[in-house]
């Protein structure tokens, strides 16, 4: 949880400097941690864009983080995302889209795989007999998206083995709950669909933890779907793009990051557990943010993806119109390096 909170402030002046394109920060929404370690690391993952501690959590290491954001050479989706956008097959972490919800009919027709190829009894990462589901995250707002009612239903009458997760974080953009929806939030929606739905303190780790835990191990032993709906509240902007300050006030804010910030009250109950003191508190922080900025350093250091790459992994077999097309752009590069600056880019693979 501090990890991906010292991960957010660096990439967020950093983006403020225009040393990245884009960024979403987390803050106020560490808890979902909390999910990830409720759910095997085989369980298939689809996120929104504000689960970078559930990837974390799985191992996504902070070089990874820092690669993806700078679309580097070493960036895995080879500079075709905007940061944030992350996708790991070795996390089982599905690569995050920019359009609002359509990761939920996915993620459903993923868990109907799973159902129709009978995964059902496999070995978990515990060596016990125990079958697998799907996460998939979402936000409030991407609940008021026709693909949600689409998911949900599909899930609900063909039992998928899936647990949909809910981060109701107060608002989409600029539009607070209140003015999205009359009923009573998220929840009631599940139950309309026939799907059985847990509401939780998203700012309360192990709160997350346990019923994620509970609706994980009703999915896997009754093949059906669960919803559930975290209440948190989004202390940072949508992202670099927006300014909350223009439709919430400040103070509202500053109140839930002093009082109901997950992280802060992870610290408490470590505290009092005896497990936890002012001094380990800084010496990690000081620890953590050195290891941030060094895999920083590192990922802005390095050259973008060759200019070739761009036409690879789409066909087994280069139509001749892009092959046409490549070559003219390999022409172009090589007969004005400078125009098309070369040198910022890693050399040409083949």
């Amino acid at each position: 949880m501090m990890t991906l909170n010292a991960m957010d402030q660096v990439l967020y002046e950093a983006q403020r400097q225009g040393r990245i394109s884009f960024y979403m920060t987390s803050f106020g929404e560490e808890g979902i941690v909390g999910s990830a370690a409720a759910m095997d690391p085989n369980d298939p993952m689809f996120g929104q864009y504000r689960e970078s501690g559930a990837l974390l959590f799985r191992g996504f290491n902070l070089d990874q983080v820092m690669n993806q954001c700078f679309s580097n050479d070493l960036d895995k989706g080879k500079g075709r995302q905007m940061p944030v956008h992350y996708g790991s097959k070795q996390h089982r972490f599905h690569t995050i889209s920019s359009p609002l919800a359509t990761q939920l009919p996915q993620a459903a027709g993923a868990a109907y795989a799973l159902k129709r190829s009978s995964i059902t009894t496999t070995p978990n990462s515990n060596g016990k007999e125990d079958g697998q589901c799907v996460i998939c995250y979402f936000g409030e707002g991407a609940a008021s998206e026709g693909d949600f009612h689409s998911a949900l239903n599909m899930a609900a009458t063909l039992e998928c083995p899936i647990i949909f997760f809910c981060r109701n974080n107060g608002y989409a953009i600029s539009t607070p709950s209140v003015e999205q929806y009359k009923g009573d939030g998220v929840a009631s929606r599940g139950i309309g669909y026939g799907i059985d739905t847990i509401r939780v303190d998203g700012n309360d780790v192990w709160a997350v933890y346990a019923a994620t835990l509970k609706a994980r191990e009703i999915v896997v032993t009754q093949n059906k779907p669960i919803l559930i709906e975290s209440m948190s509240y989004r202390v940072g902007h949508h992202s670099t793009s927006d300014d909350s300050s223009a439709y919430r006030p400040k103070k509202e804010v500053e109140d839930w990051n002093l009082h109901d910030n997950p992280l802060t009250r992870m610290r408490k109950w470590l505290t009092n557990q005896g497990w936890w003191n002012d001094e380990v508190q800084e010496i990690t922080k000081k620890q953590i943010r050195a290891d941030v900025l060094k895999a920083f350093g590192d990922a802005e250091a390095r050259k973008k993806p060759s200019i070739p790459s761009m036409f690879e992994d789409v066909y087994d077999c280069l139509p001749q119109s892009l092959v046409e097309q490549k070559n003219e752009i390999m022409e172009l590069v090589r007969k004005y390096p400078d125009y098309y600056r070369v040198h910022d880019f890693a050399k040409e693979q083949q």
